[in-house]
């Protein structure tokens, strides 16, 4: 038999449609079904409805022909029964009978026969009714089917249609909803009323929904929008509504809207997050620098409309890198978020949005545009769309100010991080946000220069400096290329002697015909990183010249390089020490690297490794500015230093403080105890060289002996000058 699922397709032409035929008459079923043989058809025969019905459990056939009148289970009540089996509602079912009154032919309907036919022998009539029958039984089947898919695509997109009947003069209606349209309102039948739905939505989207729609229906347009309807428990569902006017419809002034419903809650949602990703740092949850500009931009629109003045504060935190390369970078996130939260507590903070209505409602709406966020990395900016004076900036920047002087706990530690602050006020100090972000910029790299925990505002001034900074900066980087660095020396002098034994090299920067000192550009190297390439070449200089001075004149003494921690730090600082000797053939231990007793003590764990490797292959370790550090002694024991300088200050008070005199007697003793080689600086006075004699330290370099000079003169000065200068200082030492 055919199955009734091939109702779908044409049957092919090797298979013959089924037929289920039932009648108590034995002649009359024995005829009709060699009748409907001889056409095609496929018969199973039944005699009674029973047994009609034990077949049809087996396996449906294509049409079902049915006597009305039977013994026991008549054909109406067979077809009632077989309409409830499964797989079985919409095979064809043609009830034959022997009358054609009214109440017979509404009875086989009723009991769901798809049609009727009066007994006869017409078996063509008979035949082209069946085949009537399969046709549009598969065309029925195919459109159950395309329904079902609708459905369920529908459900899948959590959609379904609606149709709107409006009331002549109003705005409310009835209407009518399919079962995909419910489920996606959260609804169930009969549906609710357009009242009901509007009481669902927000006062504030109510009124502005209801004025979309009678706009659009006045002009017979098209309804379309984004509904947010409350569903109970705190629950919102967002619901898209798209409708139009029925077609063919006349004109009137309440035309019937069909359109369609659909659930976009998790769209929404999606979307939502989207643009909390794009406006709001992920982090601190502060609006990020997307969303600042637009705050911004908006704030300039509303202050230049309304003639008021607009502040920008640029907030740089000060040690925030302490704390990044202490604790970690979880403990420097949580100290970001705790920052956050002190800097919303200092200002009003909106959490508007670009994609949000602005509120418009009164005359200073735009003040729910201030807010802090978050630039990126330890920068952060308030906005004040509007202040009244100037000195309103600096009061918020105070009040910040303070808020970060509390301590903030993280990483099990109590951490002190202040900040620099700028201000550039709209108009006077730029008319649009990159010139306001900029000139916030310098002013805080201002505070910063003055000792930072500071405030400052933008003045005019300050673009002058900034751009001789940056050409200072641009030409810099080229210096090193141009050849444009040079060393200058300063012999250190053994005095008992009248020898040099050794030089410290102090970088200079050629920059046309001006000589630039250390303080003008070293403090911009280390900013910018150019300190490490800076500080390779003087090394590798260095070498160079020691192996020039041997040849020249059998100088056997020592060069001290000053490098900063974060070359120290560098693990391949020792191979290049090795490249740089090697090359030009001179002893690793003719090179002494200095660093300062403030830097050793603030970078102390970072740059211990470095030191020790360094030690390891025979370059010499000197502590500049000795004397000048505020922690504990105990890493002249730690580390593997060979030398103390002893710091200038010391030097240019002996004679006239006592105090000095004991702070420099006290650096020799414990140089000598520890087994260290000292050295006195900026000696400059013949005094000052005799008491430190008598104290016990031997080499000193300064004015007294020799400014820093090129390398070319210190040849000249070794072999001629010195002894000397070496002689007057005998002769000096000589009783009168």
């Amino acid at each position: 038999m055919i199955s009734s699922t091939s109702y779908f397709d044409d049957l092919p032409a090797d298979l013959s449609p089924s037929v289920l035929l039932v009648d108590d008459d034995e002649v009359n079923l024995m005829i009709t079904a060699m009748a409907l043989r001889e056409r095609g058809f496929v018969v199973t025969e039944a005699g009674s409805g029973e047994r009609a019905l034990e077949l049809l459990q087996q396996e449906p056939p294509d049409v079902v022909v049915l006597d009305a009148v039977m013994p026991g289970l008549d054909g109406f009540a067979t077809c009632e029964r077989l309409r409830a089996m499964p797989r079985l509602e919409h095979v064809p079912v043609l009830m034959l009978t022997g009358l054609d009154d009214d109440a017979s032919i509404r009875h086989a309907y009723e009991a769901g026969a798809t049609d009727f036919f009066v007994k006869s022998a017409q078996w063509s009539l008979l035949e082209g009714r069946l085949r009537y029958l399969l046709r549009s039984g598969r065309v029925r089947e195919e459109l159950a089917r395309s329904r079902a898919r609708l459905a369920q695509a529908q459900d899948l997109a959590r959609m379904g249609s609606v149709e709107w009947h409006r009331v002549a003069g109003s705005m409310l209606g009835r209407l009518e909803w399919s079962a995909e349209a419910l489920r996606a309102i959260g609804a169930s039948r009969p549906g609710p009323s357009l009242r009901q739905c509007l009481r669902q939505v927000r006062p504030a989207e109510r009124h502005a929904l209801l004025r979309m729609m009678a706009e659009r229906v006045g002009r017979r347009a098209v309804l379309a929008a984004d509904v947010g309807l409350e569903v109970g428990q705190g629950r919102r569902r967002i619901v898209h509504v798209e409708a139009e006017p029925m077609p063919g419809q006349p004109a009137g002034p309440s035309p019937v809207y069909t359109g369609v419903v659909q659930d976009v809650s998790d769209r929404r949602a999606a979307e939502d997050r989207i643009r909390e990703l794009a406006n709001f740092d992920a982090l601190t949850g502060l609006p990020n620098r997307r969303q600042l500009i637009w705050r911004t931009e908006r704030a300039l629109e509303f202050a230049l409309r309304h003639g008021h003045l607009c502040a920008l504060l640029l907030i740089d935190l000060d040690r925030f890198k302490v704390v990044n390369d202490t604790l970690g970078h979880a403990a420097g996130d949580e100290l970001l978020v705790e920052v956050a939260w002190r800097l919303r507590s200092c200002v009003r903070h909106s959490d508007q949005t670009i994609d949000g209505p602005l509120e418009t409602a009164g005359s200073r709406a735009h003040r729910t545009l201030e807010a802090v966020g978050r630039l990126g990395g330890d920068e952060f900016v308030a906005l004040l769309p509007e202040i009244s004076a100037p000195q309103d900036g600096e009061r918020v920047a105070e009040r910040i100010l303070k808020s970060l002087r509390q301590p903030i706990h993280v990483g099990g530690e109590d951490c002190f991080v202040t900040a620099s602050i700028g201000i550039a006020l709209f108009p006077r100090d730029g008319q649009s946000v990159l010139e306001l972000l900029r000139n916030a910029d310098m002013a805080m790299y201002s505070a910063k220069a003055a000792g930072r925990n500071a405030a400052a505002v933008f003045a005019p001034s300050l673009i002058s400096r900034g751009r001789e900074r940056l050409t200072l900066d641009s030409a810099l980087h080229k210096a090193l290329e141009r050849q444009e660095l040079v060393l200058h020396y300063q012999p250190q002098v053994d005095v008992a002697t009248g020898r040099m034994v050794g030089a410290e090299a102090l970088m200079r920067w050629q920059r046309g015909d001006r000589l630039l000192l250390p303080a003008d550009f070293i403090p911009l190297a280390e900013e910018s990183g150019l300190i490490v390439p800076m500080s390779q070449w003087a090394l590798a200089e260095a070498a160079r010249q020691v192996g020039l001075w041997r040849t020249a004149f059998g100088f056997d003494g020592t060069i001290a390089v000053n490098l900063p921690a974060r070359v120290l730090e560098r693990p391949d600082l020792v191979e290049h020490l090795r490249q740089c000797t090697a090359a030009h053939q001179v002893p690793l231990s003719s090179l002494v690297i200095e660093i300062t007793e403030t830097g050793l003590v603030r970078d102390l764990k970072a740059v211990q490794a470095g030191l020790e490797r360094i030690s390891e292959v025979g370059v010499g370790l000197s502590i500049d500015d000795f004397g000048t550090g505020y922690s504990s002694l105990a890493y002249l024991t730690s580390l593997p230093i060979s030398e103390l300088k002893i710091d200038g200050s010391f030097i240019r008070q002996l004679g006239s403080k006592p105090q000095s005199s004991a702070v420099v007697n006290a650096i020799i003793a414990l140089a000598r105890s520890l087994g260290l080689a000292v050295v006195a600086e900026c000696v400059e006075t013949v005094q000052q060289m005799e008491m430190l004699q008598r104290m016990g330290c031997g080499v000193m370099q300064g004015y007294l002996f020799c400014h820093p000079i090129p390398p070319a003169g210190v040849e000249n000065w070794a072999r001629v000058t010195l002894p000397l200068r070496a002689t007057a200082w005998a002769a000096h030492e000589r009783p009168r």
